[in-house]
């Protein structure tokens, strides 16, 4: 039962860090262009190649 007393803070911290590493994303604009690397793969690159 003692174990329980290091993993919840554990689990909680843990949580926290998670939390805190999404909002440092969102602040830096990690998801500003959700739809670019979807239509980039449609783009077709072989004629820039061929030159």
């Amino acid at each position: 039962m003692s174990i329980l007393a290091y993993l919840i803070p554990l689990a909680l911290g843990m949580g926290a860090m998670g939390l805190a590493f999404f909002f440092w994303a969102m602040r830096n604009g990690q998801f500003e262009d959700l739809d670019g690397a979807a239509n980039r793969i449609l783009i077709d690159d072989e004629e820039e190649q061929q030159r």
